[in-house]
């Protein structure tokens, strides 16, 4: 490291579970995250901040006002740009140390193990719960782990998943709920801190797996109530032997 980064990560150096093999460690590091959203843009800010040396920016949208309550790494001057071209923006201006990957596609199943392939930890960000099962059986299948997490109202949720410790997304929530079932916060509603609670606890997440620091929500599923002011961690089942993700293979 030079000075300026030496001045710039002298909090994270000074932190035991860090130090300075540990923040050249985060330097060499790759996230991607999915979704540059209510929860990706804290995520991103936040792992951008840490340090974390390439972060991959995977969404096909376009900024709306409608979002700016909430995506708080866009602004006002950016409606109507690529959300991956804003994000870029935004991190290169917090952290020049760190590149920016932009995947400025419809994440699918034709192209997301291409995606997620180059690198160490993913981060669901999304919105729908397609695209959530899609994420979970890619990184299953090629063994990838990442952080799942899901808001709405004032209540978030979130889990970790990593080969062969612990179940997957597939193994507690099975299948996608039929249409309409379940309300997404463009039907029902957000509040903007409430996302930010959440993802960036996806970015603590990301920073412990990498530094092989700490217990991840590995098997547990951790809930906020943000009315209540409330935390809760539920463990989840060892194995589920019926998943046919991660122990069967599809």
């Amino acid at each position: 490291m030079n000075n300026t980064q030496l001045e710039r990560y002298s909090r994270h150096i000074l932190l035991k579970e860090i130090g300075f093999n540990g923040q050249n460690k985060l330097l060499s590091s790759k996230v991607l995250i999915i979704g540059a959203g209510g929860l990706g843009s804290p995520s991103a800010m936040y792992l951008a901040a840490a340090g974390v040396g390439t972060i991959g920016i995977a969404d096909n949208d376009k900024v709306s006002l409608s979002n700016l309550q909430r995506q708080i790494i866009h602004s006002t001057d950016r409606l109507g740009k690529d959300k991956t071209e804003s994000a870029k923006e935004t991190i290169n201006r917090l952290n020049p140390d760190v590149k920016v990957n932009v995947h400025n596609i419809f994440v699918s199943s034709e192209n997301i193990a291409d995606i997620i392939k180059n690198y160490d930890f993913v981060i669901d960000a999304v919105d729908n719960f397609e695209a959530k099962f899609l994420i979970n059986d890619a990184c299953v299948i090629n063994k990838k782990p990442f952080s799942h997490a899901g808001v709405v109202g004032f209540g978030g949720q979130m889990m970790t998943y990593v080969p062969d410790k612990g179940v997957c997304y597939r193994c507690v929530f099975k299948e996608p709920p039929q249409a309409d079932c379940v309300q997404n916060c463009r039907q029902n509603g957000i509040l903007g801190a409430v996302a930010g609670v959440i993802g960036t606890l996806q970015a603590v997440e990301a920073v412990k797996y990498l530094l092989n620091t700490g217990d991840l929500l590995t098997g547990c599923l951790l809930t906020y109530d943000g009315l209540k002011a409330e935390f809760r961690k539920i463990k989840l089942p060892e194995k589920v032997n019926d998943c046919p993700v991660c122990i069967k293979g599809i």
